[in-house]
């Protein structure tokens, strides 16, 4: 029997309703993004970072990676801002859509920073800052590093004392913004107040990054005025400050003073390029926020971790050295 046109587009109708009623009228849920790959019934981490690339960092993330193994119950999803507070917030904005259980992130700008903490506050996930303060910070579920003021002081203390109180004195900011930027150097220049037989002569930024650091002490060096010591907001910058130095034949002349007693810079100190370094412990940080972050995920109730800073000069570099190998 040949079906009228109505009578198969009836028919059709009709199957698609039974098969759609076979179905049960279950709904397929998805798991949360970050949830799944593999992560099951894992508790999730999200980590953002200022960036990836300086040695300090690397040391940190090193630390944060080797603590991750003894907490297989979780899964840990880290991005780098790369020193982009935009990006940073993105970052930020995707844990929380993802519902992540907890946060871990280190500042690329102390405006930025505000927001993203209240943020991730209003959607009820702990979050950990983590090596950088801000004002605010006290509004996190806890802060897990150093106090940056601190590094400042105990550096441009100890290069007082090389100049007996007075010189010129060169300061090598890291980026423009960043806590440990501001509070390094305002540490540096409360030690400078107290001598006035010194005086800041030049400062500009090289970005934490040797590179630039080289090149800021080259133009420095090109513009005549006398440097007695180069104070850099972290050791990558003391480097390639040294590494200019050293090629124009003026390294003798020069006190360079660093912050973080890496690897790199404590070889470089064990050499006698380097006076002045103050140690800060990138691997007890890196796993206090991690140790940090999944207490505060499992509901348990935690607290600041304070990791104070400490002097390295060429007296004790052989200790810090040790602490790497």
């Amino acid at each position: 029997m040949k079906l009228s046109k109505k009578a198969v587009t009836t028919f059709y109708l009709i199957l698609v309703f039974i098969l759609a009623a076979c179905s049960g009228g279950e709904q397929t849920t998805s798991k949360v993004e970050g949830k799944s790959g593999g992560a099951g019934d894992k508790k999730v981490i999200g980590i953002s970072l200022q960036n990836f690339s300086d040695e300090f960092r690397t040391y940190m993330i090193d630390a944060m990676k080797e603590e991750e193994k003894n907490h297989p119950d979780f899964k840990f999803m880290y991005s780098d801002a790369q020193n982009d507070s935009a990006k940073q917030m993105n970052q930020i904005e995707n844990f929380i859509a993802q519902k992540v259980d907890a946060i871990i992130f280190t500042p690329v700008d102390t405006v930025a920073a505000v927001d993203i903490l209240a943020r991730v506050n209003e959607a009820g996930i702990p979050i950990i800052v983590s090596n950088q303060t801000f004002d605010g910070v006290e509004d996190a579920t806890a802060y897990v590093g150093s106090e940056s003021i601190e590094s400042g002081l105990l550096q441009m203390e100890k290069v007082a004392k090389l100049l007996d109180g007075k010189g010129n004195i060169a300061i090598m900011h890291g980026q423009m913004g960043h806590e440990a930027e501001i509070m390094r150097t305002d540490g540096n220049k409360e030690i400078i107040a107290k001598n006035p037989g010194m005086k800041v002569v030049l400062e500009d930024t090289a970005e934490w990054n040797r590179e630039k650091g080289l090149t800021l002490m080259e133009n420095w060096l090109h513009s005549g005025k006398k440097i007695d010591a180069v104070v850099a907001n972290n050791d990558e910058m003391a480097i390639g400050a040294i590494m200019a130095l050293e090629a124009d034949g003026k390294l003798d002349e020069v006190i360079v003073a660093g912050v973080d007693a890496t690897p790199a810079a404590l070889e470089f100190m064990q050499s006698g390029k380097l006076e002045v370094t103050v140690f800060q412990d990138a691997i007890g940080q890196g796993v206090g926020s991690i140790q940090t972050a999944v207490k505060a995920a499992n509901g348990e109730p935690v607290e600041d971790v304070i990791v104070p800073y400490k002097l390295v000069t060429p007296d004790n570099v052989e200790e810090y050295a040790e602490i790497y190998k």
